[in-house]
């Protein structure tokens, strides 16, 4: 095991305790599961590309987490106001959104690209 995959061990550890505690305090409980993995592991990955390959290039990596988790919540959204309306399965809907999701990412990618 290499020193870099410890240091995202013991980060990813300790920011996924302290997510699942401030989950546990959060209504509704299904919160807990959200806030515990994914901020975890991004911040994890944010402090050791700043020790790799410096704060620029850890800040466009920011960004990018930024517009991916605004994609998959235009996605999520879309997602339940469809299912909400009953007439399709949630499998069909996931599906049928996915293209939605890709749309906002590209939109946001290119934004990125444009706004250094």
């Amino acid at each position: 095991m290499t020193l870099e995959m410890l240091a995202r061990f013991l980060i990813g550890g300790a920011v996924v305790s302290v997510f699942a505690a401030l989950g546990d305090v959060l209504r509704p409980k299904s919160l807990a599961g959200i806030l515990g993995a994914a901020p975890s592991i991004a911040l994890a990955t944010l402090v050791l590309t700043i020790r790799k390959e410096g704060a620029v290039y850890a800040s466009v990596e920011a960004r990018s987490m930024v517009i991916g988790a605004v994609a998959l919540l235009v996605y999520a959204w879309v997602s339940c106001r469809v299912l909400w309306s009953g007439r399709w399965s949630a499998v069909r809907v996931t599906l049928c959104a996915l293209p939605v999701w890709f749309v906002v990412a590209v939109l946001g990618w290119r934004f990125l690209l444009s706004h250094p």
